[in-house]
């Protein structure tokens, strides 16, 4: 006999409540269709969650922080547990700071963790954006949301560079003084955005204010907004998937929302919170007692700012200061160019190919088909390549950045290492391209290899003939599929610039700079296997008895058993396995 126990008041009542919600808003439906949406399972997803997380820890880290700090630049006379500092003139900003750092239980920690989730908040949205550039995870439906995600990027500078800015600490008073003479570098407006963003001659009496009302409230609001966009998109056009045997353009292979993601996302986000709170408890960040309030006279040396910030520094240093002219007289407008290119033009330039690159590969592949499983980045090389050489130019940038670092604990002369990066600059981001090209090249002949003869095993076997062979392992159906699945991308073929009565057809000019970035992208190229090809490999070579009507795509490889998605679960005999689910 069973019994069946009443449910409890706490039960009827959460039941209850979601009726009544469910009623008036039909939001059950919702919750239904949403607790089953498929994710993939990969660990390079939860960079993007690492990024979140982060933000949402810098939200509740900066909600204290808010309510000690006081933005204001009025002069005030220090005095408190800080010895060293008793008396000394300073802000009102930095003496916040310095009692939010001694006297406030926990404002220390707290101020420490906000930095460190700052630090690891771009971290994380950088390698996202790497992993997302690599794997082509742009393509087409998700180029808005690569902007969106650049959009974020962006504000995640910005929401750093004013969040540095605030204690008004000698470090933090030098950026802002090398962010006044980039401003003022500028064409014609620059003076003008100066005294707007001072409110007057550098320091002036309102930066900190402004910057403390752009940090708390403007740019957070924009962030909240654009990750909610951001996650939306993800939402409506699915998640992408490794390449993989099962996995296809049409479905989704891996675990529901509820209750398995869930789980592991929101024990996820006390992990990451967790390291932070360790990195924050014991490694020192940001101590502005060490340097002091700000004073425009001083220059100090040694100091530079956050690591996403310090391209821009490197930039500047690379320089040469002899590119300033002074035009229309002894008296006239004074060019800047050695502070205008650095930091003004070489970010913009890259930033825009950052943000427009989905946009032009597009228009050099000329795809318009939908893509959701992503691509090994050897079968992209051009793309892999241009990435690389990106990421070495700013890293080049990041060293140099710190050259006079390098030269104090190297005992190296600073001027040799800024020669040293100046070529550098220009040859290793050019180098890395050839190099990763090469590379990536070799990866697809060394897939073709594996393809049409299988695994080396190291056992050599000799026929009654004399004749000596080398065994190999044929690849398995899910292998195979692996190395075969891409398209072959050739470059685009147009029309002629004249018809055949000789009248030069409209759009060619267009045409033909399409063709010749196409050509820039797949001219270098290695397609993968064809069947014909792999079955002239299994009849030794016998290509001649092969007739050309059985080259066919790529993915009719999957014969012998492979499967192919389209609902089947990959592990058939595993029922706790990824779930697939087309669409």
């Amino acid at each position: 006999m069973s019994t069946t126990t009443a449910p409890s008041g706490g039960s009827k009542a959460a039941a209850a409540t979601a009726d009544y919600l469910d009623q008036r808003t039909g939001i059950g439906t919702a919750v239904k269709e949403f607790a089953r949406k498929i994710f993939p399972d990969h660990w390079s997803f939860l960079l993007g969650e690492i990024a979140l997380y982060s933000f949402i820890t810098l939200i509740l880290s900066g909600v204290f922080l808010t309510m000690f700090f006081v933005p204001s630049m009025t002069e005030v006379h220090y005095e408190g547990p800080w010895p060293s500092l008793n008396g000394v003139e300073m802000s009102e900003a930095f003496a916040s700071t310095l009692r939010l750092s001694f006297e406030v239980r926990g404002g220390l920690l707290m101020r420490q963790i906000h930095h460190w989730a700052a630090l690891i908040f771009m971290a994380a949205i950088v390698t996202h954006m790497m992993r997302v550039f690599f794997t082509g995870a742009f393509r087409k439906p998700r180029e808005l949301n690569w902007v969106v995600g650049f959009v974020l990027m962006i504000l995640g500078l910005a929401a750093g560079f004013t969040g540095y800015s605030l204690p008004d600490d000698v470090l933090s008073g030098n950026g802002l003084r090398i962010t006044d003479g980039v401003v003022r570098s500028i064409p014609i407006v620059g003076s003008y955005l100066s005294y707007f963003i001072f409110g007057g001659e550098f320091p002036g009496h309102d930066v900190i204010p402004r910057l403390f009302t752009l940090h708390i409230l403007v740019v957070p609001g924009l962030i909240l907004a654009l990750v909610a966009l951001h996650l939306f998109f993800v939402v409506l056009h699915k998640h992408t998937q490794y390449p993989g045997s099962g996995r296809t353009n049409a479905n989704v292979v891996g675990y529901p929302l509820f209750p398995i993601y869930v789980a592991k996302a929101g024990g996820y986000f006390f992990v990451v919170f967790g390291v932070i709170a360790l990195m924050g408890a014991t490694m020192s960040i940001n101590p502005v007692w060490n340097y002091g309030p700000y004073d425009p006279s001083p220059v100090s040396a040694g100091a530079q700012p956050d690591w996403y910030m310090l391209f821009l520094e490197g930039s500047l240093r690379l320089m040469p200061g002899q590119m300033e002219y002074v035009l229309f007289g002894p008296d006239g407008y004074t060019l800047s160019l050695n502070v205008l290119i650095p930091a003004v033009v070489v970010p913009g330039v890259l930033f825009t190919l950052l943000a427009l690159y989905p946009f032009v590969e597009a228009f050099a592949t000329g795809d318009k088909r939908e893509h959701h499983v992503l691509d090994r980045p050897r079968n992209r090389p051009f793309r892999t390549a241009f990435g690389v050489s990106v990421l070495m130019a700013f890293f080049i940038l990041v060293l140099a950045g710190s050259n006079d670092l390098l030269a104090t604990h190297f005992d190296l002369s600073i001027n040799d290492i800024t020669w040293v990066f100046r070529f550098l600059f220009f040859l290793a981001p050019w180098a890395a391209f050839v190099i990763t090209k090469r590379i990536c090249l070799g990866l697809q002949r060394k897939d073709r290899e594996l393809v049409l003869h299988g695994h080396e095993t190291g056992q050599i076997v000799r026929f009654a003939s004399g004749e000596y062979i080398e065994v190999h392992k044929p690849l398995d159906a899910h292998e195979r599929w692996l190395r075969v699945q891409h398209d072959a991308i050739r470059p685009i073929e147009i029309e002629p610039a004249e018809d055949s009565r000789g009248v030069r057809r409209k759009g060619y000019r267009l045409d033909r700079m399409r063709q010749r970035l196409s050509q820039v992208f797949y001219e270098d190229r290695v397609e993968p296997v064809t069947p014909a090809e792999l079955e002239a490999s299994h009849s030794h070579g016998e290509h001649d008895a092969l007739g050309s009507d059985q080259e066919k795509a790529p993915a009719q490889l999957i014969a012998e058993g492979a499967p192919t998605g389209g609902g089947t679960r990959l592990r058939p005999e595993d029922e706790t396995g990824p779930e697939t689910r087309n669409t």
